[in-house]
């Protein structure tokens, strides 16, 4: 089912992107993995295609907003964690938000989140999560010093949740 689900979400999303001529034919190969990445929104999900959905690694192309592509550094940007978007809703649960993917740029060191696409490999997405868990402690300082709190051990649940679905969250309960 939630498979059914997420392929009627691209079928919505790419006739959005194509009645609005937004599709783009643009794809790139990764630096890291050198995988072919498709970048139309109708298969990520995403507007701005900016990481791999095999390694997850990006390159660091904006500068001071998503999809802008101002920034000189263009070094690769490992995945490090994974965050929370905190949502603004006045009743927003506690662990609500949308997940976000949190990485550095490993040639000048800045930190951004970014969106979590649709053709991600969840798994991939829990390896993050389970690598960020060991960050060591200035890692964790730069992050809350720039406003970024990645998941907890306690988090699981929302992550897995927000990755697999609630079906897969009552298969596991036993």
């Amino acid at each position: 089912m939630y498979c059914v689900d997420k392929a009627l979400e691209f079928q919505t999303a790419r006739r959005r992107c194509v009645a609005r001529g937004k599709e783009r034919s643009t794809s790139f190969v990764c630096s890291y993995c050198r995988n072919l990445v498709l970048t139309q929104a109708w298969v990520s999900g995403v507007q701005n295609r900016n990481h791999c959905p095999y390694c997850l690694h990006s390159r660091h192309l904006d500068l001071e907003q998503p999809g802008d592509r101002l920034s000189a550094c263009k070094g690769i940007m490992r995945p490090i964690g994974v965050t929370l978007k905190k949502t603004h809703k006045k009743y927003g649960a506690r662990n609500a938000g949308e997940l976000m993917l949190i990485h550095q740029c490993q040639e000048c060191g800045k930190l951004s989140i970014n969106r979590i696409a649709a053709d991600d490999d969840p798994q991939a997405i829990l390896a993050v999560f389970i690598a960020s868990l060991s960050l060591d402690p200035a890692r964790h300082t730069l992050l809350a010093h720039s406003g970024i709190q990645p998941l907890n051990e306690q988090d699981m649940p929302v992550l897995r949740r927000g990755l697999f679905g609630a079906i897969e969250m009552a298969f596991t309960r036993d």
